[in-house]
């Protein structure tokens, strides 16, 4: 995943990466910022409605809305999602979240059970991918991929968009994203 798109535009998940790393508390140890705690503190307790009135959120609604082509409600109300569960998220992972979901811990153990997984790609409502998300995160000890994260956030909710992305997920957690159809639904050479 890259961090700029082609017109050197920042993607979504680096703005929301900006936006995390700015609420952490002590994110960059050489800076003085205390990040929000009280924010990500709301933002962890509250359902969807409550995200969507903090400060924050609004803050990265304004700041996802030049990069989105999505109407701005729809913008709107997974940006609430998309706060509600990175503030659950305590540190960055470099590696992709359906990836290091499907991660074995141990013979024939993963991080997150087949049947977690299939609950996770059958969410399509937000309140369902709310409850779903912040449980992968907590089942990934708070670890994950921030702008792939965000990303997938933005699209799991979105009837062709979500049904792409899902499919990635599948091919990235059994460890064949080589295999995984592109986004045109072709299958990778």
């Amino acid at each position: 995943m890259t961090n700029e798109r082609q017109d050197n535009r920042p993607s979504m998940g680096a703005i929301a990466f900006a936006w995390w790393s700015n609420l952490q508390p002590g994110f960059d140890p050489g800076s003085r910022r205390r990040g929000d705690p009280g924010a990500l503190a709301r933002l962890r307790r509250a359902d969807l409605i409550g995200a969507a009135m903090e400060e924050v959120t609004i803050d990265l609604f304004r700041k996802l809305t030049p990069a989105s082509k999505l109407p701005l409600d729809l913008l709107f109300e997974r940006t609430a999602l998309i706060a509600a569960v990175l503030a659950h998220v305590r540190t960055d992972d470099t590696r992709k979240v359906a990836a290091r979901a499907g991660e074995k811990k141990g013979e024939d153990q993963r991080l997150l059970h087949p049947l977690r997984l299939r609950r996770l790609l059958a969410a399509h409502t937000l309140a369902d991918c709310l409850i779903a998300f912040r449980r992968l995160v907590a089942l990934l000890d708070r670890r994950a991929n921030v702008a792939d994260l965000a990303e997938s956030l933005l699209d799991w909710p979105d009837a062709i968009r979500g049904d792409r992305r899902r499919t990635r997920w599948a091919f990235d957690y059994y460890g064949a994203a080589n295999a995984a159809p592109d986004d045109r639904g072709q299958a990778a050479a």
